[in-house]
């Protein structure tokens, strides 16, 4: 064969790949899944109403685009970016970072539900119904797609990621601020118990002064120091008002 026709060949080969070569997209399409037949399942005769696998390789699918699910309430819409979510047919060992459970707000039996699914991950996507304990997905009410970039996602699904997830402290950390109820015991304190301040032995000491000095009679300091004494019913509250009264006696007797 001459160089010239093996050019012309290549050259041919070359305009016929460039030509039937997938156009980059232009804008975002949504994509009835099943086309007319719609996403449904017939329990009597354990069928689906399209083949969903062939269906699915039969579309082109890009970030931004959106399955269009024409169904009931009689199935369910499950998508997935879990492997093993998928091919189990069911979601009880799925988490909510891989796992979307799309139910349409109705949950009344064979009601007519459009459910929007939004392609926002490249990559493997893979869809399905668990309905009837996962019967409907092993008789292939099931398909997986591949999810090219094209344009990106749009500014209404481009959404900032949530706040990264901060573990709750644990035994080990720092304790928090122990609030002290009023008349309780700060913890870090061995003095007094039972709220004893120092307010309240400036008032006895203020007491004890007049009743030295003849400001009040012994049956006024006697009586509130027994008012003290019940109030803050604590050993050392009792032997503190025990001298007091004991150089009281002392002072005032002589």
């Amino acid at each position: 064969m001459r160089p010239a026709t093996i050019l012309h060949l290549t050259i041919t080969a070359v305009l016929i790949t460039a030509a039937t070569a997938q156009a980059p997209p232009t804008k975002y399409i949504n994509h009835t899944v099943g086309d007319n037949a719609g996403w449904f399942f017939n329990s009597t005769t354990n069928t689906t109403a399209n083949n969903y696998s062939s269906w699915a390789a039969s579309q082109t699918f890009n970030l931004g685009d959106y399955l269009i699910f024409r169904t009931s309430s009689n199935q369910t819409v499950i998508q997935t970016y879990n492997l093993t979510t998928f091919k189990n047919c069911s979601i009880d060992n799925s988490s909510d970072n891989d796992t979307i459970v799309y139910n349409g707000g109705n949950t009344v039996f064979d009601q007519a539900l459009v459910i929007p699914v939004p392609l926002t991950i490249q990559g493997l996507n893979y869809f399905f119904s668990d309905a009837n304990d996962g019967i409907q997905c092993l008789h292939g009410l099931a398909f997986e797609i591949n999810v090219n970039r094209g344009l990106g996602l749009p500014p209404s699904l481009n959404q900032p990621p949530p706040p990264q997830y901060r573990e709750p402290p644990g035994p080990d950390s720092a304790s928090p601020p122990i609030a002290i109820p009023a008349g309780g015991k700060d913890p870090g304190n061995d003095g007094f118990k039972n709220g004893l301040s120092v307010h309240v032995i400036a008032g006895a000491v203020l007491f004890a002064l007049l009743a030295v000095n003849g400001g009040i009679g012994v049956e006024v300091f006697l009586t509130c120091l027994c008012c003290f004494v019940i109030r803050y019913p604590s050993r050392q509250v009792g032997i503190f008002f025990g001298g007091w009264m004991l150089m009281y006696g002392r002072a005032f007797y002589g």
